[in-house]
Parts: C-alpha cells; sequence; structure tokens
C-alpha cells in the first residue's frame, strides 16, 4: 500500500513544480507590468507641470548624494531613509546627480565604459523612490569638478590626443567631446533597470532631466557656444526619450542682451558667464526654466533684509518671463541661506525658506509659471562629510521640516491633490 500512495502522489508533485516554474516565470512580468502602471508621466501644459490631468506643484529637495551612497552595502540605506523622510514631509521630488565621471567610485570610468557596480547603485536608487511615491530629477553632468563634471571629459581628450583644448569650455565645442557625452547620454537612456525591469527612458519614476549642473561658458561671452551645445545636446536627448521633461540646469543669470541683466542680475558679472535665461530656456526642446538662488554668494556685504528684498524681485522677475518670454513652468531647483554667514541665526533660515515658499503658493494659486522648489540640501544624521552651509538634517519637528509640510499641504490644497492618500493624512495633523 505504501508504494501505491507514493506514486499517488508523483503527479501532485509534478503539478506543483509546474506550477512554480509558471509562477517564477511570470512574476518578473507582472511585477514590471505593475511598475508600468501604477505611474503616470509628468507633462506640461504651458506654464504648469501635470500629472493625471491635474496640476502639480512641485515642492521637493536636492540630495545628491544618492548614487553615491547607494554603491556601498554599508550606506544604502540611508537613499531609503532619506527619501522616506521626504515622503514624510509630503515633499514629492528629489534632484540627485546621475553622474560620476572618473574618480572615486565613478559611474563612466572612461568615455563609453561604465561600471556596472555603480549603475546597479543608480537603479537601486529609482526603484526606491518608486517605492516612496518619489520622483527624480536626474542631472547628466556638472559644469563643476566635483564628480568629475566638464574638467574631467576635456582631460580624457587630451589623453587620449583628440582634444582640441585644454579649456574647460571646450567641452561645449569640441566635437570628440560631443561625441563622449552623446555615447554617455545613450547609455543612460537606454539603461535597463536591474531591480524594475524597465528602460530609464520609459520610467515615470523620472520626473525629468536636466542637461548640467549651472553652466557656464565664460571664453564666449555672447552665449552662442553653450546655446548651439543645448540645442544639439537637447535634440539628442529627445530622439532618445521624447516621453520625459528636460531641462537646462541654469542659475537664472540674464546674458549680455538681456535688457534684465543691470536691473536684475545680482550683479555686473552675471552677464558674462556666457549663459542667459531667457535664451536658453527658450530653446524648442526644452520642457522648463530652472533658477537657483544663492544671494549668500552673489553679493558681497548686504544684509539679511537686503537679501530678502533681492530674492523677492529674482523670484517674480523669473516668474514673469516664464508667462510672457518663455510660456513654460519656472522651477526654482536650488536655494539656500548659509549659516557662514556673520549675523546668521536659525530663524532666518526660516523667514528666507518662508518668503520662497509664499512666492511659489502665491504663483500657484494664480496658475501663473512659478512651478515649484527644490531645497538645497536635506540630508541624513552621519552624514556631516557631505553637508555644506546650505544642509539641514529634517526632524518633524523642527520649524524648517513643519514649513515644508505646509506647503505641501498649501499646494496639495491649490491643485485639488489634498485628498490623495499620504496628503490627507499628513494635512490632518496639526503641526
Amino acid at each position: 500500500m505504501v508504494p501505491a500512495r507514493n506514486g499517488s502522489m508523483i503527479p501532485v508533485i509534478g503539478f506543483l513544480i509546474c506550477a512554480a516554474f509558471i509562477y517564477l516565470s511570470f512574476r518578473d512580468l507582472w511585477l514590471n507590468h505593475q511598475w508600468r502602471t501604477e505611474l503616470g508621466f509628468v507633462k506640461r501644459n504651458g506654464t504648469q507641470f501635470v500629472l493625471d490631468g491635474k496640476p502639480l506643484y512641485v515642492n521637493g529637495w536636492n540630495s545628491y548624494w544618492f548614487m553615491d551612497h547607494a554603491v556601498n552595502e554599508h550606506s544604502r540605506y540611508l537613499v531609503s531613509e532619506m527619501l522616506q523622510t521626504g515622503a514624510k514631509l509630503g515633499l514629492t521630488v528629489c534632484r540627485t546627480w546621475a553622474f560620476n565621471d572618473g574618480g572615486y567610485n565613478a559611474l563612466q570610468i572612461s568615455p563609453g565604459r561604465f561600471d556596472e557596480r555603480v549603475f546597479k547603485a543608480l537603479d537601486h536608487v529609482i526603484a526606491e523612490a518608486k517605492k516612496h511615491d518619489v520622483r527624480l530629477l536626474l542631472s547628466l553632468v556638472n559644469n563643476l569638478q566635483a564628480y568629475g563634471g566638464k574638467s574631467q571629459y576635456v582631460q580624457w581628450a587630451w589623453q587620449e590626443g583628440v582634444g582640441l583644448s585644454s579649456s574647460n569650455d571646450s567641452f561645449f565645442f569640441d566635437p570628440s567631446i560631443r561625441k563622449y557625452f552623446k555615447n554617455y547620454l545613450t547609455a543612460l537612456l537606454t539603461r535597463k533597470n536591474s531591480v524594475t525591469g524597465i528602460e530609464y527612458r520609459n520610467d515615470p519614476t523620472i520626473f525629468a532631466w536636466e542637461l548640467i549642473n549651472e553652466p557656464r561658458c565664460t571664453s564666449d561671452v555672447s552665449g552662442d557656444t553653450l546655446q548651439d551645445w543645448i540645442d544639439e545636446m537637447t535634440g539628442f536627448i529627445k530622439s532618445i526619450d521624447d516621453k520625459h521633461l528636460l531641462t537646462v540646469g541654469l542659475e537664472g543669470f540674464y546674458g549680455p542682451n538681456s535688457p534684465k541683466r543691470l536691473t536684475v542680475n545680482p550683479e555686473q558679472w552675471p552677464s558674462e558667464l556666457g549663459t542667459d535665461f531667457v535664451r536658453n530656456s527658450n530653446s524648442s526642446n526644452i520642457d522648463f526654466a530652472s533658477v537657483h538662488i544663492y544671494p549668500d554668494h552673489w553679493f558681497h556685504n548686504q544684509t539679511f533684509d537686503e537679501k530678502l528684498t533681492f530674492v523677492v524681485k529674482w523670484m517674480q522677475s523669473h516668474i514673469e518671463d516664464g508667462m510672457k518670454e518663455l510660456q513654460k513652468p519656472v522651477l526654482f531647483a536650488e536655494f539656500g541661506l548659509s549659516n557662514l554667514n556673520k549675523d546668521f541665526e536659525p530663524s532666518q533660515r526660516e523667514r528666507f525658506y518662508r518668503t520662497i515658499f509664499d512666492i511659489v503658493y502665491k504663483s500657484a494659486k494664480r496658475k501663473k509659471a512659478g512651478a515649484g522648489t527644490l531645497v538645497w540640501q536635506l540630508f541624513m544624521e552621519g552624514m556631516e562629510g557631505f553637508n555644506d552651509e546650505f544642509g539641514i538634517v529634517p526632524h518633524e519637528q523642527d520649524p524648517m521640516s513643519k514649513l515644508m509640510i505646509e506647503q505641501s499641504c498649501r499646494l496639495g490644497r491649490v491643485t485639488g491633490r489634498l485628498k490623495e492618500h499620504k496628503l490627507r493624512k499628513l494635512c490632518s495633523h496639526k503641526h
């Protein structure tokens, strides 16, 4: 009797093995489908960002260090913790680096050569952002030297004997370097995420691409060199990925041909950097304009109240440009108040943030072009080495965090998104 009973189990075991095989085979497809269908892409309609048919105003932050920390097992958890903390404040977009060229933990080791370990770290960052309902504004190269930047590309061309000039600005005009950068763009945009199975260009977790962080081309004050590069690279990106929004990554300075260069720029020098807010942002493939706000670095010997007066004028000028000159949203993608100022008091930072948040809120209420803000920068406890004079570790009870929650809630009211589960729960509590 025993052999007969065992024999009758064989078909059952076979069925279970077959079922398990089918489950494992189709699970990834099902998960992939889930990742694809849950989120919609952020789009723009005139001067507004739009998501699922409703206006979207951004309240977010910068944590440039995500990919770098996701490379190593011992620090990877900080990415999830920061995303979770941001989500608890109602923040919906985080700007972070999708580049690291040459040097330690480089994504691009040399032109066209990538470290798969680091690419998997970026995969992880994107997958974690999706889990926490946060979208990413991914910056593609640095004008500054940190994490490689344009100087690394110039150095590569020089080392290979193909560089036209040792000037960092040759990044913008050297044909070999342009080719390097296009190869990098192709690799990144068509990357298939090892966690989600989705190519970056098809992933709505990515809010938008930022072409370059704070571009400057001082060797050509006219701005023609930078403008040619912007037109070529944005056209190239859109030929591969026409689903995502695209911005330049400007600081917002007015160029030599702009009538505002003398009345709105902080001083004379910004009009001699080879950039122009209106001209650069008007490029046909650019979907929204970006502006930074750093009066501490731009002025000398101004009082705090004078800086606040400047901030109001600076923001209102760019929102007006978004409405009249560009017909595009304007995102204030970096702003901060330095704690190194001689007269610095923590309460000043609260006033500074509130001034900026109020201007965007009023713009949102009036359906104008001020499309949102990204605080520079948030980081977690134990990361003091990544802090700078603007850094903030958010805690639920501190004044800065309360201010960010308040902004999330009032923007939610303006857009009719307050009924969405997370915002409803967050904004029903008194902070």
